[in-house]
């Protein structure tokens, strides 16, 4: 049976797998040294839970739930203790106090830190100082990093910005338009793409049936085309799918693949681990804890 689930690849194209649905204790192996495996997760509200051992632990946001110091001290000691020996992260909208440009978090923190406002220079030091940087552990907040995983192997490339569109001015919130297309402008191409929030019509949907995601970062893909791209924000469309860039940017978007052979593809993964909709509750109606199936960390396998 072990060997039966290994050889099932839930999602494919050329140079690429995706598992979804997989042991925790016992994940797929690798497909051989050519290949890069990142982990993903998103929205881990300062919660632990069991994360399969990578190359590269990407973190999408919502790294607490009430951008307390005690839940930035809890997330990080998870974070360091994980095995994975490059971890790249960032903010999200619940984490008010990573928010502190043209100081937004000064003017905004009594509406969640009342008589007890947190302490800025402490919590962006847990993950900017040299402590940090010991354990792998990589701060992104509208910049670019690269990194190999081995000596002389493949440099990747990775952005990573925070912002969502308005969501009741919580952290990080940009308006749609005019100010989403300058924020999505900057974007630089890279291999991988971190953005707490999802484009638009891409694993976006929520309960009420709707879709959520940025019209300007969906409009922005075609010219970046990133290798993978992982966010959450969203957490009932946790999932993953693969599209395939048509030959020509200005004849649409893209079309979905299950299996491409060729032109290039972007892996989409929505890692958001914190349960919501009606996949947080078992079928003998037992709630989904963080990070438990179907919610789990997202498995992608890139070829270098």
């Amino acid at each position: 049976m072990a060997d039966e689930a290994h050889s099932s690849v839930e999602l494919e194209c050329q140079g690429a797998k995706v598992y979804l649905d997989y042991d925790i204790h016992d994940p797929p192996p690798r497909p051989d040294s050519n290949w890069t495996r990142f982990v993903c997760i998103s929205d881990s509200h300062a919660k632990r839970f069991a994360v399969p051992d990578g190359d590269v632990l990407l973190h999408s946001g919502d790294l607490t739930y009430y951008s307390t110091l005690s839940d930035f001290e809890a997330t990080l000691e998870w974070l360091k203790e994980l095995p994975h020996p490059i971890k790249i992260v960032i903010g999200g909208n619940h984490d008010f106090a990573l928010h502190t440009q043209d100081g937004w978090y000064d003017m905004n923190y009594q509406r969640w830190h009342m008589g007890n406002k947190q302490d800025v220079s402490v919590i962006s030091n847990l993950f900017k100082g040299d402590s940090a940087k010991r354990s792998g552990i990589v701060y992104l907040e509208n910049e670019q990093h690269q990194f190999r995983v081995k000596d002389h192997a493949k440099i990747w490339s990775v952005y990573g910005s925070p912002w969502t569109p308005a969501f009741y001015d919580w952290a990080f919130n940009y308006s749609r338009g005019k100010e989403a297309e300058n924020l999505v402008s900057t974007f630089p191409q890279t291999d991988v793409l971190l953005t707490h929030g999802p484009p638009f019509r891409i694993l976006d949907q929520v309960l009420s049936g709707g879709h959520v995601g940025c019209e300007a970062l969906a409009t922005r893909l075609p010219d970046l085309r990133p290798r993978l791209h992982v966010f959450g924000h969203i957490h009932e469309a946790h999932g993953a799918l693969i599209r395939e860039w048509a030959a020509n940017s200005d004849a649409g978007l893209f079309g979905e693949t299950k299996a491409a052979t060729s032109g290039k593809n972007t892996v989409f993964v929505n890692a958001a681990n914190f349960p919501l909709g009606p996949r947080a509750r078992t079928s003998d109606g037992q709630e989904v804890p963080v990070g438990g199936a179907p919610f789990q960390p997202v498995i992608v396998d890139l070829f270098d």
